[in-house]
C-alpha cells in the first residue's frame, strides 16, 4: 500500500514496503515485519537500518528483542527538508569541484569523438562546440555548398544563427564559387565574413578551440565531433593558409 507515493519521494521499494508495513503493524519485530512486507529475511535489517538513519523509523528493546516502530508519518516531511538540504550541500561541492575536474579532464583528454544522429542531434552538437565560448571568439569553416542539400542546411543555420549573435561570436566561412550567387542574393549576418574560392571545399566543417565538427546532410543529418588539439590545429593552419590568400 502506498509504495509507488512513497517511492516518488525518495525511498526505495524495499523501504517503502517495510515502512507502510510498520504503519500497519504499529510495533512489531523483525518476523512479522518479512511477512506484512514481503521483504526477504536477508535484507529486512539493511532496511530497517536505512529507514531508522532517515529518520522513519525507530525501535526499542525488550527483554533483549528489538521492537520496531514506524514514526508519524508527518516525519516524512522532515525527510524531503533534509533532502532538500542534502541537495544544496551537494550542489554547492559540486560548484567547487567542477573547475578541477575541468582542468583535470582537458589536461588528460588525448582526443575523442562523438557521433550526433538527426537535426536535433547535430543542434546538441553544437552547443557541445560552443559550449565554453566567450565574446569575441573566432570559429571558422568550411562550406561545400550542394543544390539538393541547401534547403535543409540554410533553414538549419538560419536556427542556429541567432544563438552565436547571442554569444557574440566572430565567424569566417571559406565556399566554394557554386555559393556565390546564392549568397549575394540571401545576404548573411554581419558577423559573417565568407571568401570564395574557384576550387572544391572540404564538406561543411566547424572548427572552434580544439574541437572540430563535420557534418553529413545527405540522407541522415550526421554530426562527428571531434575533440583534439592537433586535428584543430592542422585544419585551422590550413584555413588561414587559403584565407590569408584571397
Amino acid at each position: 500500500m502506498y509504495e509507488k507515493e512513497l517511492q516518488s519521494l525518495g525511498l526505495t521499494l524495499g523501504e517503502s514496503k517495510v515502512y507502510s508495513s510498520l504503519i500497519r503493524l504499529e510495533s512489531s519485530t523483525v518476523g512479522p515485519i518479512v511477512k506484512e512486507s514481503r521483504v526477504a529475511y536477508s535484507n529486512i535489517y539493511e532496511i530497517l537500518n536505512k529507514l531508522i538513519q532517515k529518520g522513519l523509523v525507530s525501535y526499542i528493546i525488550k527483554e533483549k528483542i528489538k521492537y520496531y516502530k514506524s514514526l508519524q508519518p508527518l516525519r516524512l516531511k522532515e525527510y524531503i527538508e533534509s533532502q532538500k538540504e542534502e541537495i544544496k550541500r551537494k550542489e554547492k561541492e559540486l560548484e567547487n569541484i567542477l573547475p578541477k575536474l575541468k582542468k583535470l579532464s582537458n589536461k588528460n583528454n588525448l582526443g575523442s569523438s562523438e557521433i550526433y544522429i538527426g537535426q536535433k542531434g547535430l543542434l546538441a552538437a553544437y552547443e557541445n562546440l560552443l559550449n565554453d565560448s566567450k565574446k569575441n571568439d573566432e570559429m571558422i569553416y568550411f562550406y561545400s555548398y550542394d543544390q539538393e542539400t541547401y534547403k535543409s542546411l540554410n533553414d538549419f543555420y538560419y536556427q542556429l544563427f541567432p544563438k552565436i549573435k547571442q554569444k557574440r561570436l566572430k565567424l569566417k566561412c571559406i565556399a566554394n564559387n557554386k555559393y556565390k550567387d546564392q549568397f549575394k542574393k540571401e545576404g548573411s549576418p554581419k558577423f559573417l565574413k565568407i571568401k570564395f574560392v574557384d576550387y572544391p571545399t572540404p564538406p561543411n566543417i566547424d572548427i572552434f578551440k580544439d574541437k572540430l565538427l563535420i557534418t553529413i546532410w545527405k540522407d541522415t543529418t550526421i554530426g562527428i565531433l571531434v575533440t583534439s588539439k592537433e586535428v584543430t590545429d592542422n585544419f585551422r593552419e590550413y584555413f588561414n593558409s587559403i584565407w590569408n590568400n584571397h
